[in-house]
Parts: C-alpha cells; structure tokens; sequence
C-alpha cells in the first residue's frame, strides 16, 4: 500500500486548520497511520530541505519549519501521493484551485500552511526521515471494502 509524508507548517498548525485538513484526507477515504506534533529541529529540517540548500530560499525554509510546532503525518492508501498533491494544490496560493487547501486557506508561498511528498521515492525518503518504523501504525478501517474494489 503506497504511503506519503505530510507536515502542517508552523502558519497551518497556529491558523487552527490541523483538523480541517485531517478530515479533508480522512473523507477521500486515506488511512492515518502517523501522527505526530514536533518542533522541528534545525537538523531535521536542513535535511528534509536538503535538495534546496544550495538556493537562496533555503535558510528561509528552514527559518520557518523550525518557527513553531509542525504536524507531522503519514498517510497510507491507492495513489495516495498524487491524490495528495491534488488536494493540497499549487505551491503558490494565488494559483491554486479553489476548494484545495493552499487554495482555502494559503497567504503566499513562504505561508502555504502544508507540505507534501511530490513522489513516491520522496515519500519514502520524507518518512524515514521523520518517523521511525515504531512510529507508524499499520491498521484497516472497517470502511476499507466500501472504498476499493
């Protein structure tokens, strides 16, 4: 079962949209099985950012991630990645759709309340990073048989 990373920003966890966004992947019918909130450290988050450290915006990442608590989550279902990034929507606020969450909810690109693992590999990657296996919960919701074939 494919799984994906996903961490509620300083601004999303101090705007009170934790459970907004918690229920918007719980009701497309995804299975939590991660869940932690942490203040993320400045090594933690230089390594999750680490594909960007040689751009300018780099410091600015970290500077922010590591501003206030993060809600950090692990989602598991079918194509559960793209799904997410779908739902989560642009980088920049200004241009994504209505009725995604940086749509509803973001001010700008550097206050865009959600990160998302753009792959698979990535996913994978952002995980080990953030959770030990220990960590995560493999479980089935009884709802399971009504949302695949």
């Amino acid at each position: 079962m494919e799984r994906t990373f996903l961490a509620i920003k300083p601004d999303g966890v101090q705007r009170g949209l934790v459970g907004e966004i918690i229920r918007r992947f719980e009701v497309k019918g995804f299975t939590l099985v991660g869940l932690k909130l942490i203040h993320v450290s400045r090594e933690l988050a230089e390594r999750h950012y680490d594909v960007h450290r040689e751009k300018p915006f780099f410091a600015g990442l970290v500077e922010f991630i590591t501003s206030g608590p993060v809600v950090a989550m692990v989602w598991e279902g079918d194509g559960v990645v793209a799904s997410a990034r779908k739902i989560i929507g642009a980088t920049n606020p200004l241009t994504a759709e209505p009725g995604t969450l940086r749509g509803d909810y973001g001010i700008s690109i550097g206050r865009n309340i959600i990160h998302g693992s753009d792959a698979i590999e990535t996913a994978q990657r952002e995980i080990a990073l953030w959770f030990k296996e220990e960590e995560l919960a493999s479980w089935q919701p009884c709802l399971a048989p009504w949302l695949a074939e």
